[in-house]
């Protein structure tokens, strides 16, 4: 079992956290993306680059490992159900297809030691090596940030409340072309499934824990 962290900066510390950045890709965050050709506004998701960017600098500052999910959803890859709501729409386009510029980063870029993983549904935890990468590292606390809020970064949440981690997600970095949804899951994480707290909050207990930490 999970260790009972009671307190949100016992379960924010930073050597049992890590960052996930959850499809922080131009066909989801930019004009002429996926998303936007739908006629979805996506200002929203291109609003959270420089939180997010705040973010994952505290995050690297801090020892605190940055994982980056990115989607690949060819119709091929995907679940029959993704694909059968799709065609339902009528939608032909491929989301972050595998080497074009839709699945490339938007606002963010990885550096080349962290790893990205490659999910082809909404939860990066199906299909995936994400659960032995955060095992080995003896990660407790998934820290959330990136889109959809109420589509992949819901779905990914909830399946690692359901490993044991706990979950908090950075309020201010993540976003969604649906305000409504965007604000209900937060609302559920609140309710039942972690803790919301601003990227700043976040990054400033990291440096609280850090401070506190002997040096060698």
């Amino acid at each position: 079992m999970t260790e009972l962290l009671r307190t949100l900066s016992d379960r924010l510390g930073p050597a049992h956290t890590a960052l996930i950045v959850v499809d922080m890709q131009n066909d989801f965050c930019a004009p002429g993306g996926y998303v936007a050709n739908l006629g979805r506004d996506v200002s929203a998701c291109g609003a959270i680059v420089p939180a997010v960017n705040a973010l994952v600098a505290g995050a690297r500052a801090n020892g605190v490992p940055v994982i980056w999910l990115m989607a690949e959803y060819e119709d091929a890859d995907v679940p029959a159900p993704m694909l059968a709501k799709k065609m339902e729409m009528g939608v032909r386009a491929i989301s972050c297809a595998h080497g074009t510029w839709g699945a490339e980063p938007f606002g963010v870029t990885p550096l080349p030691n962290e790893p990205v993983v490659v999910k082809h549904c909404y939860s990066g935890f199906v299909g995936t090596d994400l659960q032995a990468r955060l095992a080995a590292g003896n990660i407790a606390t998934l820290v959330f940030a990136g889109v959809q809020t109420n589509v992949c970064v819901d779905s990914t949440l909830r399946d690692g409340h359901s490993l044991g981690h706990y979950i908090v997600v950075a309020g201010d970095c993540v976003a969604s072309h649906m305000p409504a949804a965007h604000a209900a899951t937060l609302d559920n994480v609140r309710f039942l499934f972690g803790d919301v707290a601003d990227g700043a909050a976040i990054v400033s207990t990291w440096h609280a824990a850090a401070a506190l930490t002997p040096s060698s």
